[in-house]
Parts: C-alpha cells; sequence; structure tokens
C-alpha cells in the first residue's frame, strides 16, 4: 500500500489539477481589448457593483444610476485600448468615469431645467408687462409698465431680455439676430427714456 502511494505521489499532476488563478481587472480588460468579450463578461461582472453605486451617491435616483452604470460600462469597453496601467489601477480610472458621467447628467438635467424655466418666461404669448410683474414690487408695477410702454418694440425687448430674465449684452443680440453694439445702443436708449419716464410719473 505505501509502495502504490509512492507510485502515486510521483506520477506529475493532471492539468485538470492545476491551481487556476484568477485573472486581475486589468489582464481581462486587455483581453478584452483585442475582442475577448467572455473576458469583458467576468470583467463588467466585477465592475458593475462599484459603478452603480458611484453613480447612485450623485444621482440619487436608482433608475438613472442603472443606466448611467451601462453607459460607463459601454464607454470602458470602447476605451479598453486606451487604459495604461502605468498610470492608474483599473478601478480607480473606472469610477473615476463613472463619477463624470453622472455629474455630467446631474449638469445635464439642470441645464434642461434652466432652459424650459428661461424658455416659459420669454413665451411670446406673454405680453411684456407679465415678465415685468414676476420681476418687480407690487407698488412699482403701474409705474414701470407705463415707463414700458415708451419706448419702442425693439428698445423693450433689450431691456427686458436683459434687465428682467438676466442675458448678457451677447446673449441678447444672438436671441434678437442683431450686432452686440446694436443692444447696447438700443438699451442705452431705452434706459433713458425710462429713466425720464419713471422720472415725470414721481
Amino acid at each position: 500500500m505505501a509502495a502504490a502511494r509512492t507510485t502515486l505521489t510521483a506520477l506529475p499532476p493532471l492539468p485538470g489539477d492545476a491551481l487556476v488563478v484568477p485573472s486581475t481587472p486589468e489582464e481581462l480588460l486587455g483581453r478584452a481589448a483585442v475582442g475577448d468579450e467572455r473576458a469583458f463578461a467576468e470583467l463588467h461582472d466585477r465592475l458593475a457593483g462599484p459603478i452603480f453605486g458611484t453613480v447612485l451617491r450623485v444621482l440619487r435616483s436608482r433608475a438613472q444610476a442603472e443606466e448611467a452604470a451601462q453607459e460607463v460600462l459601454l464607454e470602458i469597453w470602447r476605451k479598453a485600448t486606451q487604459f495604461d496601467p502605468v498610470r492608474a489601477k483599473l478601478l480607480a480610472w473606472a469610477l473615476t468615469i463613472a463619477h463624470r458621467r453622472a455629474v455630467d447628467r446631474v449638469r445635464a438635467e439642470r441645464s434642461a431645467r434652466d432652459r424650459e424655466d428661461r424658455d416659459q418666461r420669454l413665451d411670446p404669448r406673454r405680453p411684456y408687462d407679465d415678465v415685468a410683474e414676476t420681476a418687480l414690487s407690487t407698488e412699482e408695477q403701474h409705474l414701470v409698465r407705463e415707463a414700458l410702454s415708451t419706448l419702442t418694440e425693439l428698445q423693450r425687448e433689450s431691456v427686458l431680455l436683459a434687465y428682467f430674465d438676466g442675458f448678457t449684452c451677447r446673449e441678447v443680440a444672438e436671441k434678437l439676430g442683431v450686432a452686440t453694439g446694436t443692444v447696447k445702443t438700443r438699451m442705452r436708449d431705452g434706459l433713458i427714456r425710462l429713466r425720464d419716464a419713471l422720472g415725470a410719473t414721481r
């Protein structure tokens, strides 16, 4: 029996008995970069949780976080050849992409809300005095409405956009399709007329 054990011990290990060492994330990405979909599938399973947690902390919405996490994983797949393991760990690189993507979503949503609010304020169906009423105190409304009525239409548009809606001269010029210098002239003349009109009513 002892001899049998000695014989068995002396035999080389079978290929199936070899210890399988798990691939590192960097190795998996390297294989994915050359088209190994199975390697990327394994990498996906390893990164999905940390990426989802990162974007969820920023977005605060599970549905949006799930969508953003998939976008991040797709971006990692596309940028696999750009990853440099000398400069960063793969997880840190992936979470940086995730955080940036989540922040971009927040900024995009905020910009969309701001545009919507601004469009509502500039709705051409609303008369200009309605815009003034939302910006001024009650006791000034009547005086300002009368003063604005003394301006030309072009002067009034420029003044309302700049002083009631907060646009810069350049932005007003872009909206009205005229030169910035023209807007400045309209605003200067309009403000002079407003000052004179308000002074006459007090």
